[in-house]
């Protein structure tokens, strides 16, 4: 009995030991993989971690044998670029993976996270980079803090002056660079760490020129990966810090009437990211929508939308817009109107908006066939598209 009773268990594991072969067989999910060498770590746990958005979760580790190889793998990001890392006690060594590619690390202790290579992927080349200016950064904070012959208020001025430039680093070669890229992603959403604690290199929440910084990114990645998470959390943190840090409304300036009366149209003549010149008047013939904007405002995105929709539907028909962008911050909208279709362009002295008398933004004016401007926007009767569509 007690035979029979161990043929059927054996057959039973048989049959779940081919069904799991079969599932692992039928797996089609994307995967990537890192492999490589990490020299003189004979014995040492190597872990493979994944730095979500609610934290760092393990995917997997080995102990590395004397020839210090590994190989890992894991399910590709769906989305948007994902960040992981290897790690062995406080050694790592961050990268990033955009989706199937194969990643190589080869690096050798006790240099693992200073001296090590990567290949695979060019954003964690500039992980790399960033990693160890952070590294000598938080070194020389720590150098400043642990000197006593300096007083107080030299730390101060110190510690600052070391922050500043390592943000503006930040900002030129990484994040107003290439803000799709995960490096950008991963430079303005860095902390540093010294004897008072850790905390982050750019905090949109308080200052206003590192929402620029978030909102760049964010603009970028809502253009390239518009449902990932990531981006929701750059747009939410840019929006956040839109809020607590917006500016009082502008001062009410006049226009001078009899001068519109005498030529119908006021030009106004800007230029586009290219530095290329564009005038309202040689756009005569067309209905022109002139609108005043600010794209680092929080409902910029979705006003974009609605333009975009604007524009396909009634372009064909000699519909056009001109879009005057009064951001302080010239890069955030380079990026931001890069891949716009109508013309883009840029108020540097506050001219056009005196001329245009611009209280509120956005405020937007509607141009007919003949150049003439015959609507605007704070005394629209219907919708825009129903006056478009009247003009036309």
């Amino acid at each position: 009995m007690l035979s029979k009773c161990n043929t059927e268990m054996k057959k039973t594991l048989t049959m779940i030991a081919a069904g799991a072969l079969m599932l692992a067989a039928c797996d089609n999910t994307p995967k990537f993989s890192v492999e490589g060498t990490i020299e003189g770590a004979k014995d040492s746990m190597l872990y493979f971690t994944h730095s979500t958005l609610d934290g760092v979760q393990r995917l997997d580790s080995v102990k590395l044998k004397e020839d210090g190889r590994f190989s890992f793998d894991a399910k590709a990001p769906a989305d948007a670029p994902e960040f992981y890392a290897l790690q062995i006690g406080t050694h790592v060594i961050n990268f990033a993976v955009d989706s199937t590619e194969s990643i190589t690390v080869t690096a050798k202790l006790p240099t693992m996270d200073k001296g090590y290579t990567i290949e695979g992927n060019e954003s964690s080349k500039k992980i790399k980079e960033i990693s160890l200016m952070q590294q000598q950064v938080q070194k020389r904070l720590i150098a400043i803090e642990q000197n006593e012959d300096m007083l107080p208020g030299d730390k101060v001025d110190s510690l600052q002056s070391i922050i500043d430039r390592y943000k503006e680093q930040m900002k030129t070669n990484y994040i107003f660079a290439d803000p799709r890229s995960a490096s950008a992603y991963y430079a303005v959403c860095q902390s540093l760490t010294d004897l008072q604690g850790t905390f982050q290199l750019f905090n949109p929440l308080t200052d206003r020129t590192d929402v620029r910084c978030y909102a760049t990114v964010a603009t970028a990645w809502d253009g390239a990966y518009p449902d990932a998470p990531r981006t929701r959390q750059l747009c939410n943190m840019a929006i956040k810090g839109m809020d607590n840090t917006a500016t009082p409304q502008q001062k009410v300036l006049q226009v001078d009437e009899e001068k519109v009366a005498e030529t119908g149209i006021i030009d106004i003549n800007l230029p586009d990211i290219n530095s290329r010149l564009h005038s309202i008047t040689e756009l005569k013939g067309k209905v022109v929508l002139i609108d005043f904007t600010v794209y680092e405002a929080k409902e910029s995105r979705e006003r974009t939308r609605l333009m975009r929709s604007l524009y396909e539907k009634y372009h064909a028909q000699g519909f056009e817009i001109y879009q005057i962008s009064l951001d302080e911050d010239i890069h955030f909208w380079k990026f931001s109107c890069e891949n716009l279709p109508w013309v883009c362009v840029h108020e540097t002295d506050g001219a056009t908006t005196q001329i245009y008398n611009i209280v509120n933004l956005p405020t937007f004016f509607l141009v007919n066939r003949d150049n003439e401007i015959v609507l605007r926007s704070d005394f629209m009767k219907g919708s825009l598209e129903e006056n478009i569509q009247r003009l036309l």
